[in-house]
C-alpha cells in the first residue's frame, strides 16, 4: 500500500465513528417520515417494529448512534411509472446503484436493474413496481425529507396514478 493510500485511510477512519452517528441518526428521521407518508406502503428497515428482524436488530445492533443500517428500502402505493415520477422529481438523492456514500443515493430497481422483469416476476425476487432503494447520506435531515416531499408528491400526481392520499 502507498504511503498516500494509507494516510487516506487513517483520515477516513478517524472520522467514521462521527460519521456513522450522523448516517443514523438521519436514516432515523427519515424511515419516521417515510413510515408516516400515506402514499408509502412498507418501510424494509429494522427500525420499523414490523420488520422481520426487528427483535434481532434490537438486541444486537443496539439502535441509537451504532443503529441498523442507512441503507433501506420502501415501497410507494403504485405503478412503475409513479416509482420512475419519484426518482426524477428529486434533487438531492443522486441516481445511483452504490451504497454507503457520504451522499444519498436513490434507485428505483423497476425502471433499472430490474426493468425487463414483469411485474409478477418483480414480486417473485421481493421488488415491487414501487419499491425504491436508499442509502442515507449526511446531509441535513430536513433536506432530505424536503426533497423526499417532492418527490412522493410527483409520483401521486404521475398520470394514471391509481393513488391518491389525503395529503393531495
Amino acid at each position: 500500500m502507498s504511503p498516500h493510500s494509507a494516510w487516506l485511510i487513517l483520515q477516513g477512519i478517524e472520522t467514521l465513528p462521527l460519521r456513522m452517528e450522523r448516517h443514523m441518526s438521519n436514516t432515523e428521521k427519515v424511515v419516521e417520515f417515510l413510515a408516516s407518508h400515506p402514499i408509502v406502503s412498507r418501510v424494509g428497515h429494522p427500525l420499523m417494529e414490523s420488520h422481520s428482524s426487528h427483535a434481532l436488530a434490537k438486541k444486537l445492533l443496539r439502535f441509537g448512534p451504532r443503529g441498523a443500517g442507512s441503507v433501506f428500502s420502501f415501497d410507494i402505493k403504485g405503478s412503475r411509472e409513479q416509482g420512475r415520477a419519484f426518482i426524477e422529481a428529486l434533487k438531492l438523492f443522486s441516481h445511483l446503484a452504490n451504497v454507503g456514500d457520504c451522499r444519498s443515493l436513490v434507485i428505483h430497481p423497476a425502471s433499472t436493474t430490474h426493468f425487463r422483469m414483469s411485474d409478477e416476476a418483480l414480486v417473485n425476487a421481493g421488488i415491487g413496481p414501487g419499491t425504491i432503494r436508499l442509502s442515507i447520506g449526511l446531509e441535513d435531515p430536513a433536506d432530505l425529507i424536503d426533497d423526499l416531499k417532492r418527490a412522493l408528491k410527483a409520483a401521486e400526481k404521475t398520470a394514471g396514478s391509481p393513488v391518491k392520499s389525503a395529503a393531495a
